[in-house]
């Protein structure tokens, strides 16, 4: 690795902001970014899909013929899963999908995937305290200046509405708090603006605090 800690240009006001080397500088480690993001993926599902059994399908409690005699098979409910309108077998149910990774592997997975922007030269960092009101035609021009490609995150602190209302209508362009940002969010990417005041918020859930160190 270089010994000299990465560096993001600062976008509008010029000049450059040495970055993190801990959370920047990190070595990818593939799987647990994997693991992280299937997690991520897998808690957003919602889990509400349903089918009825027989025995939660309406009607079908009238035996539809004698048992014998008639020639035909027996029967006990018009509600059997081979009959039309029948209940499903085995069907899907509701259920989450969710399964733990351990804090300190979601911040491996997080430090990776920043590190991943700063090797390529593809997160910057900018002042949102220019967005005095919101303007969708500032923050287009902010991110033309610096030739981003779709699709961009841009990360914001929680107070920085106005630069969050300018960012949220362009195109491919994902707006998140710096508490909401996701591994899958970031390494799906194709770059991180973060603004200055997000960027320690970012810094310190990717270096994790040193209380809970010792929790995973």
């Amino acid at each position: 690795m270089p010994s000299s800690s990465p560096t993001a240009p600062v976008l509008a006001s010029g000049g450059t902001v040495t970055l993190d080397a801990k959370a920047f500088e990190a070595e990818f480690n593939m799987a647990i970014v994997h693991e992280t993001v299937r997690a991520e993926q897998a808690a957003r599902r919602q889990g509400t899909h349903s089918t009825k059994t027989r025995g939660e399908v309406r009607g079908g409690g009238k035996k539809p013929w004698k048992q014998k005699g008639s020639g035909r098979a027996r029967a006990g409910s018009s509600r059997n899963p081979l009959w039309t309108g029948g209940g499903t077998v085995f069907g899907p149910q509701p259920r989450h999908y969710t399964f733990k990774v351990n804090r300190k592997a979601r911040r491996v997975a997080l430090r990776s995937a920043l590190s991943v922007h700063a090797e390529r030269g593809s997160v910057a960092v900018f002042d949102a305290g220019v967005f005095d009101a919101p303007s969708t035609r500032q923050a287009r021009e902010l991110l033309a200046g610096w030739g981003a490609d779709a699709p961009t995150l841009v990360v914001l602190h929680e107070s920085e509405s106005a630069a969050g209302l300018s960012f949220r209508n362009l195109e491919r362009v994902l707006v998140l708090p710096a508490e909401d940002a996701g591994v899958t969010n970031i390494i799906g990417a194709a770059r991180l603006l973060i603004s200055q005041a997000a960027l320690p918020a970012l810094v310190a859930r990717a270096n994790g605090a040193a209380a809970e160190d010792g929790e995973n």
